[in-house]
């Protein structure tokens, strides 16, 4: 399974920014999906998951009620809906997919993505 990831950039202190990941290589959509991120010089930190169906998430508490997980199983799809950014949400975007169908918020995925820059400024 290999996975791209794409939507960071910069953007100001309470704006909004969309990152997705789209899945190649396996043709059953029951797994779970995940995103992590990692500020520099910092440990990487859970920040959604979504199981394969999308009907159960679970958010980090330092992004609950502003960022979205979503899933489209046709296409292999997640996104994760960020906004009322803040400059402590900066950090590289990391999806992944874990062979299970649970939403899951410990690291043990089986496939990652390469990771994308989310910058916000103050």
């Amino acid at each position: 399974v290999q996975l791209q990831a794409s939507g960071g950039g910069l953007v100001q202190a309470g704006g909004s920014l969309g990152l997705s990941c789209a899945a190649s290589g396996r043709t059953s959509s029951r797994y779970t999906w995940g995103w992590f991120r990692q500020a520099p010089g910092r440990e990487q930190e859970f920040v959604a998951t979504i199981n394969w169906s999308g009907s159960s998430t679970i958010y980090a508490d330092s992004v609950k009620g502003r960022f979205t997980i979503s899933r489209d199983n046709a296409n292999n799809t997640v996104w994760l809906q960020m906004s009322d950014l803040k400059p402590e949400d900066t950090a590289v975007y990391y999806c992944a997919v874990r062979l299970n169908t649970g939403a899951y918020l410990g690291t043990e995925y089986d496939y990652w993505g390469q990771g994308t820059l989310v910058t916000v400024s103050s």
